[in-house]
């Protein structure tokens, strides 16, 4: 009887030991030949590097170099006037001071210390003008740019991540792009590598792309690196769209009602007038409605330093100034957007055609 017990032991010992052993195969088998997926070094991998790549470009008005952006808060001096830039947005208030006048030398001064951050996402911190153009030196004048701006990644991105030394199976989440190149950067022949599809990606143009696959994503990416001005030159004025002349800018005008986006004047943002409908007549006359309420006033344009539209009202003095043509955009709806300025002053308005 005993004997019998330990024969039942030892043959169900064995059978747990050839089922386990078994499911164990099984599982690395299936892992082992699923598409090899993301591989180190391949055509894909490099240019999602290249599209993860920090912008250096975005903020030349500042620095001059595309191989580094400067890190975020910075304090400039701009034709004597000092900015803290905070946010992207502000690069336009100090290229609205320089366009002011076509007639002066545009002078901008950076307060140091600074912190550089390179297409690879690595930060060093320079404390004199001196010094930055030591970096541009050494590193921005091989005129080679290798980042691609004519896309970006919708984030997060999942990837299944198999480990072939170690036979671990992990799950990991993209958040953005430094995290993407360090993902890139990190692949290895020892992973197995899944991005998990569909994603999507934002193509210049604002357009979003469904890709399914990665030979989807290495032809979507190809197709649209080269399909941009990826605006690595200093000519920061050349993605404004304002290439018109005063009838033509007459005509904008007066084809729709405008509402009004945004309006900011001597830093205080007036978001009591935002929707604010104006109407731009072609005998000179201009009407402002809001909840109801009316209020008119005159615009003339202005051709003596750029194309500038003179607002007077009369009770919404908020209006009242003499504006410079910034850019001229469209929405994500095809509505035309129009950004007026005047230093560190803004207007913007959208048509409102019914």
């Amino acid at each position: 009887m005993k004997i019998n017990i330990k024969l039942s032991i030892v043959v169900s010992f064995l059978l747990l030991f050839v089922f386990f052993s078994c499911r164990k195969e099984e599982t690395i088998l299936i892992d082992r030949t699923q598409d090899p997926g993301l591989k180190a070094n391949s055509t894909v991998a490099d240019l999602m590097n290249r599209t993860s790549f920090n912008d250096g470009s975005k903020d030349n008005i500042i620095d001059r170099a595309s191989c580094f952006s400067i890190k975020l808060p910075v304090t400039v001096i701009a034709n004597g006037t000092t900015i803290v830039v905070e946010t992207a947005n502000d690069y336009e208030v100090i290229e609205s001071i320089f366009d002011d006048s076509s007639s002066d030398v545009d002078t901008i001064e950076i307060i140091f210390p600074v912190t550089l951050i390179f297409s690879d996402f690595t930060e060093v911190t320079v404390n004199s003008q001196s010094e930055l153009e030591s970096y541009i030196d050494d590193d921005c004048n091989s005129g080679i740019d290798d980042d691609i701006e004519c896309l970006d990644f919708q984030y997060p991105i999942t990837a299944s991540v198999f480990n072939t030394s170690n036979e671990l199976l992990n799950t990991i989440a993209i958040s953005n792009d430094s995290e993407m190149h360090d993902f890139i950067e990190d692949l290895n022949d020892d992973v197995i590598v899944n991005i998990n599809f569909p994603i999507t990606i934002t193509l210049f143009n604002g357009d979003d792309l469904v890709i399914n696959n990665l030979n989807e994503l290495e032809t979507a990416i190809n197709n649209a690196k080269d399909q941009c001005d990826e605006d690595d030159d200093n000519d920061f004025d050349d993605d404004d769209n304002t290439d018109m002349d005063a009838q033509g800018f007459s005509d904008l005008l007066t084809s729709c009602p405008w509402k009004v986006d945004e309006l900011k004047v001597n830093e205080q943002e007036f978001e009591n007038l935002k929707n604010t409908v104006l109407t731009f007549n072609a005998d000179g006359t201009v009407s402002a409605e809001l909840n109801s309420s009316t209020s008119s006033g005159t615009w003339t344009i202005i051709t003596n330093d750029g194309l500038r539209l003179q607002l007077t009202m009369d009770t919404l003095t908020e209006f009242n100034n003499t504006w410079r043509l910034s850019k001229i955009e469209a929405e994500d709806d095809g509505k035309d957007k129009v950004e007026l300025r005047k230093g560190e002053d803004e207007l913007k308005i959208i048509k409102n055609c019914s």
